[in-house]
């Protein structure tokens, strides 16, 4: 039994573990693992290192938005302007959609040049000058040299909202404008304002600061252009004598026919007066703008506060047609001229009908002399 006992005894302590060891293998068993837990720690560090020092470092902050998706780039205004020039700290008006591209100018179109810039860029506002005559005087050879001055934006097309459209109101004329940054000019023309009696009054309700231009011409020979125009337009129309005259040569002057009477510039300048002081006028030649275009284009960038960009290495003469054109700008192939409207051959006139014309006109033409302070020369 002793021997039994005894046995026992040295087989709890050789053949198994002991109490102590058990408890402690016990508490062991029961803790939770560990393995896994250390393994999602030294994942998370690696990849928290990763991000600080690699790619994530790239990705955009939330507080910036992300980029939109790439489009094709518009084209470049023709105001674009010129490198290291500011961007309007303000609109003059809240911005509107951007215009349709047919309305952009660009690089290689008239007022061209400049870094190339998205037309949500400026606002539309009302001209600061306007061209409101003469027809056939050579207002669309004024505003086509203009439009190649970067500060100046103009309207293509003539709106005629003065004269015919006034009753669609002052947000849609607004409207039809190019967008401009701040030192450049809105302009537009349309010749028949200086004929139209309304006009001075409501550009005038418009702004009374706007600057007027009217391209003047000798009266006889506009005359005769403006006929010329409209027999291209309508053969079958009487001859000029049948027009001019109310009886033949022998007749007094029809005043009521229009080619006659837009030429009474002195009549029409007197109701312009009314509105307007002279200092707001800039009276351009035609005669002089065909001769010599890059001088009456820098009295015209004086008055309008601009610099003298366009000068007289923008113009050759064209033989073919008889007036100045523009030389071509850089990335085109060809210089731009006028359309095969300007510059047509005029019918003959007889000289008795001429010289009828012109003593008809001298008065005038005199007193238009005295009214602007400068002689034209066509007498």
């Amino acid at each position: 039994m002793g021997r039994s006992g005894g046995g026992g005894g040295e087989g709890s302590g050789a053949g198994g573990p002991g109490p102590g060891l058990r408890a402690h293998l016990g508490a062991l068993l029961r803790a939770p693992p560990r393995a896994p837990l250390l393994l999602s720690v030294l994942l998370l560090g690696t990849y928290f290192f990763y991000c600080l020092s690699g790619p994530c470092a790239a990705a955009r902050p939330p507080s910036q938005p992300a980029a939109p998706p790439a489009t094709r780039a518009p084209q470049p205004p023709s105001w674009a302007p010129r490198p290291g020039r500011l961007l309007p700290a303000a609109a003059a008006e809240p911005e509107d959609p951007p215009e349709p591209e047919a309305q952009r100018g660009g690089a290689g179109t008239p007022g061209g040049g400049g870094l190339p810039l998205a037309s949500s860029f400026g606002s539309r506002r009302f001209p600061q000058a306007l061209i409101v005559g003469v027809k056939k005087g050579g207002t669309r050879a004024l505003l086509e040299f203009l439009r190649v001055h970067p500060d100046v934006r103009a309207l293509g097309a003539e709106p005629h909202f003065f004269d015919r459209c006034y009753n669609k109101g002052l947000a849609w004329y607004r409207s039809l404008m190019p967008r401009t940054l701040d030192g450049q000019i809105t302009m537009e023309k349309t010749p028949s304002y200086f004929v139209t009696k309304e006009a001075p009054r409501r550009i005038h309700n418009m702004s009374q600061d706007t600057k007027l231009i009217v391209v003047v011409r000798n009266p006889v020979t506009r005359a005769i252009s403006d006929y010329t125009q409209t027999l291209s337009k309508n053969p079958s129309i009487p001859s000029f004598q049948a027009l001019a005259f109310r009886n033949g040569s022998s007749g007094l002057v029809d005043t009521a026919w229009s080619a006659v009477r837009i030429g009474i510039y002195a009549k029409h300048l007197d109701n312009w007066l009314q509105y307007f002081p002279l200092s707001h006028f800039l009276f351009v030649s035609g005669e002089r703008l065909v001769s010599d275009p890059a001088g009456e284009m820098g009295r015209v960038q004086d008055f309008l506060g601009l610099k003298r960009v366009v000068t007289d290495k923008h113009f050759y003469f064209n033989e073919t047609k008889g007036f100045p054109c523009l030389k071509k700008p850089e990335g085109s192939s060809r210089p731009r001229c006028l359309g095969k409207s300007k510059g047509r051959p005029h019918p003959h006139i007889e000289e008795h009908v001429v010289q009828r014309l012109r003593e008809f006109y001298r008065p005038f033409n005199l007193k238009f002399y005295q009214m602007t302070g400068q002689d034209f020369g066509w007498d």
